[in-house]
């Protein structure tokens, strides 16, 4: 497939000598307007990589403060054609930052894959992760995702062992995105020692860029992930200061953006210094 956004930002950072930090947040929570805001201030921020959440119903891997945040935004009203409008919208002011859909099946099933795959990818769409789809189901999104051309980005975990890795390998694209714990996301820190050891493991198999997310929440967090992998993947820390921001019923305040700006900025110059601190 052709060079997508994401190959060029993580060739650009690993010339540059620095991992990638990678945000999320879930599409309209609390609401579309407050998700662009944010969005378009993400990148200066710090943010090099946006995965931005399809909100739905029934998640299986999603902790307390993002599954808040999909209710909140079905709440709302928001559904994926509203997603990829919110790509569209971000795309007429950034032409550069990748964008990765994170979610799960159902929604795009729904939508129709097909309809869906051409339709991402003239939002401006760059990728795509969806949690319940395994490598046997390739066939339903993932090859015809690839063939649009959007890397479809696959979840690694503790017990994927190396038998089962490459199975989980084939057909990835842009990133393995390593998951650092076993449990759903927020719910615990990451042992620095043991993600190392599984990235180097990862990386025997392949030679995409690797990385690490779930229970990443502060910029000592970020930094010590960031020596090890290609890039840190921050989501339940920003769901949950974007929560924290909101009035008492539940809508977005002049708090909400200035929030996560400071959080990102500060996760931002962590990843940065992840690199120098392993060359002290």
């Amino acid at each position: 497939m052709t060079e997508t956004r994401i190959d060029r930002r993580f060739a650009a950072l690993k010339a540059e000598g620095r991992p990638a930090l990678v945000t999320f947040m879930t599409a309209g929570d609390p609401d579309p307007e407050t998700t662009l805001a944010l969005l378009k201030a993400l990148p200066e921020a710090g943010a090099d990589v946006i995965e931005l959440g399809m909100p739905f119903s029934d998640p299986m891997a999603d902790g307390p403060a993002i599954q808040a945040a999909g209710l909140r935004a079905l709440k709302g009203g928001q559904t994926l054609a509203k997603t990829l409008n919110l790509v569209r919208a971000f795309r007429k002011s950034d032409d550069t930052t990748p964008i990765v859909l994170m979610g799960y099946y159902n929604p795009i099933y729904s939508h129709g894959s097909e309809a869906f795959v051409v339709e991402a990818k003239a939002a401006g769409v760059d990728g795509l992760i969806i949690v319940d789809l395994p490598p046997e189901a390739d066939d339903e999104l993932c090859i015809p995702a690839l063939d649009a051309g959007l890397n479809f980005i696959r979840l690694a975990t503790p017990t994927t062992d190396d038998k089962r890795l490459p199975t989980v390998l084939t057909n990835t694209s842009g990133f393995v995105y390593y998951v650092s714990i076993n449990g759903i996301t927020g719910s615990a820190a990451p042992d620095n020692s043991r993600v190392a050891e599984a990235v180097q493991r990862i990386k025997r198999h392949t030679k995409l860029p690797v990385s690490v997310g779930f229970g990443v929440r502060s910029a000592e967090q970020a930094a010590a992930i960031g020596a090890h992998a290609d890039g840190v993947v921050v989501g339940s820390a920003i769901v949950a200061a974007i929560a924290a921001s909101l009035d008492g019923e539940g809508r977005a305040t002049g708090a909400t953006v200035p929030a996560v700006v400071t959080l990102v900025s500060e996760l931002a110059s962590g990843v940065r210094a992840a690199r120098a601190s392993v060359a002290a």
